[in-house]
């Protein structure tokens, strides 16, 4: 099943930086969105997000991707010994 979501997310990517126009319209601008290149600039890097995220999904390596992410959230797994 883990598949057919990452899958899917690919699709969803795609037509997420396609349509990022009518997609941000509908969501509007806050103020802090201007530091990320606005609307559009934050609905591609979602789209970029959401692609990798699936990718890393299909390929299974999840944990290799995410470890740095994972390392800095307190309480979550610590880096392995050097």
């Amino acid at each position: 099943m883990k598949y057919i979501f990452a899958i899917l997310g690919m699709v969803a990517s795609f037509f997420i930086i396609k349509y990022r126009e009518s997609l941000g319209q509908s969501f509007g601008e806050a103020d802090w969105m201007r530091y990320v290149g606005g609307i559009y600039g934050l609905m591609v890097l979602i789209g970029i997000l959401i692609f990798y995220w699936s990718l890393a999904t299909l390929t299974s390596t999840e944990e290799i991707f995410f470890a740095p992410i994972i390392w800095l959230i307190p309480g979550m797994s610590t880096p392995p010994p050097s």
